[in-house]
């Protein structure tokens, strides 16, 4: 399946590439590249309709098979395509917190015997 998608995709690439480059330009820089004259293969007053409307054929068969490729070759599992989607709600009872508990009484550090003031041993 994948190959035809692909193949079908790389064709309609390929004729919407020579629909565009077929289509006259308004005299812009077609001019240049030799789009100045009158004659084309289509007469005087040019293909516009049907080479308009062939163009935008193309155009939706490009989407077209450019989504279903993407799609055919995205890795899916079957399982489990959704974390989120398969979790079951939770309610607001189940999720609020106990009540906070009081901290636990730490014990006093203890204050030095000679009125709060510390010396550093001395050096020998």
């Amino acid at each position: 399946m994948e190959t035809l998608i692909l193949t079908l995709h790389i064709i309609v690439c390929v004729l919407l590439v020579i629909l565009i480059l077929l289509q006259a330009g308004k005299e812009g820089m077609g001019v240049i590249f030799g789009g100045g004259g009158n004659t084309s293969v289509f007469g005087s007053a040019g293909a516009g309709g049907i080479l308009a409307k062939l163009t935008a054929f193309m155009a939706v068969i490009f989407v077209i098979t450019s989504l279903s490729y993407t799609y055919v070759t995205s890795p899916r599992k079957a399982a489990d395509e959704s974390q989120i989607l398969s979790t079951p709600p939770v309610s607001i009872e189940d999720s609020a917190p106990a009540a906070p508990q009081a901290p636990a009484a730490k014990p006093e550090a203890a204050a030095p015997a000679d009125g709060g003031t510390q010396t550093a041993p001395a050096a020998q």
